[in-house]
């Protein structure tokens, strides 16, 4: 029987890929360790928190021992590290704290996982997700591929790029069974607001303004959630050990055009004039060290394991628009309190 730990299981990525777990692989125990920060939350998962093959701890990965004592009492087969701070506005601000959680997280978990399974890899698997923003910034053409030399921009990147290599120093020092893949921007329901799409939903629905920095030319390639965790389950199950999967949408936008097509969709399904919510557009003081391109050459993942995205950006933009709308009580308690103070001191309003 396999036993799960997912990291972080409770926030966007996290909350997907446990559900997926849960209810795809029933014969599975699935442990969700997350800390319940301020983008953790378990009204997430409401409609799996009774399952039985489910358990939620709450719980730090810098705790080295508090980790060792978890996969001592559980005897985990397998680890899905989706637990990072991820957002690089809060990174620039606080770089010590992603340090912190990305890297000394990454490092507690891999050392928990090697003594735990000293001696008896076999059937054991940890696979660390990661980001296509490790890959540094793509000129107007050209792709990223899992042979693309790292180039970290933020301190966000830079973080996820270090534990990436942890994982595999412990592969190759330690023949620690791993994979890793590297994703493009996620979007869907269950997003916490300080990412561009959930942001702006909810600050059309409010006739806020709508932050965009530079002149938002800034191009980003765009994967539903739900696609992502699809992909996870893919490779974690027929990937190769010690390889690395990049995942990508195949969904180039950039800032402004997604913005605007957020607004068109938006208008219609509020009831408001065509052209009213593009208003609130507003334009801010660009972001320190803001990459201009990512795009994803997904084609490994393709060639190899047969994945590919199943949603066009509108047709999964229109859902997700669609479930904020359905879910305004979620999207109240996680606007309330200090997301506000943190929302003011970013863009000052």
């Amino acid at each position: 029987m396999e036993t799960i730990l997912i990291t972080g299981g409770a926030g966007f990525i996290g909350s997907h890929l446990t559900r997926l777990f849960v209810n795809k692989y029933p014969n599975y125990k699935i442990v969700n360790l997350d800390a319940l920060t301020y983008a953790g939350n378990l009204n997430n998962l409401k409609d799996i928190e009774q399952a039985p093959n489910y358990t939620f701890v709450k719980g730090d990965i810098t705790d080295m021992e508090f980790v060792k004592e978890l996969f001592a009492v559980h005897q985990f087969t397998g680890v899905l590290h989706c637990a990072a701070e991820s957002h690089v506005d809060r990174s620039i601000t606080d770089p010590l704290s992603f340090v912190r959680t990305n890297v000394m997280g990454t490092v507690s978990l891999l050392q928990a996982a090697k003594e735990q399974w000293k001696g008896n890899m076999e059937g054991k698997l940890f696979y660390h997700i990661s980001t296509d923003e490790v890959y540094g910034s793509l000129g107007d053409e050209g792709f990223f591929t899992e042979e693309t030399a790292y180039d970290p921009r933020s301190p966000y990147s830079a973080s996820k790029a270090s534990s990436d290599h942890f994982v595999r120093a412990y592969h190759h020092t330690y023949h620690l069974p791993v994979k890793i893949s590297n994703c493009s921007n996620n979007y869907g329901p269950f997003h916490f607001p300080e990412k561009l799409i959930p942001l702006c939903i909810h600050n059309i629905i409010n006739k806020k303004p709508l932050p965009i920095y530079g002149k938002g030319e800034n191009i980003r390639d765009w994967l539903f959630v739900e696609d992502h965790v699809r992909a996870i389950d893919t490779i974690y199950h027929n990937g190769k050990i010690g390889e690395t999967y990049n995942i990508g949408g195949h969904n180039e936008w950039t800032n402004i055009a997604l913005v605007k097509e957020l607004c068109r969709q938006m208008d219609q399904k509020l009831g408001r004039a065509a052209g009213e919510s593009e208003q609130l557009i507003t334009y801010v003081k660009d972001r320190a060290g803001h990459d201009l391109r990512y795009a994803i050459d997904a084609t490994k993942l393709k060639e190899e394991l047969g994945w590919m995205p199943s949603l066009q950006f509108e047709e999964g933009l229109s859902k997700t628009i669609d479930w904020y709308l359905n879910n305004s009580e979620w999207l109240a308690n996680v606007t309330s309190g200090d997301y506000q103070k943190y929302y003011t001191s970013l863009y000052g309003a």
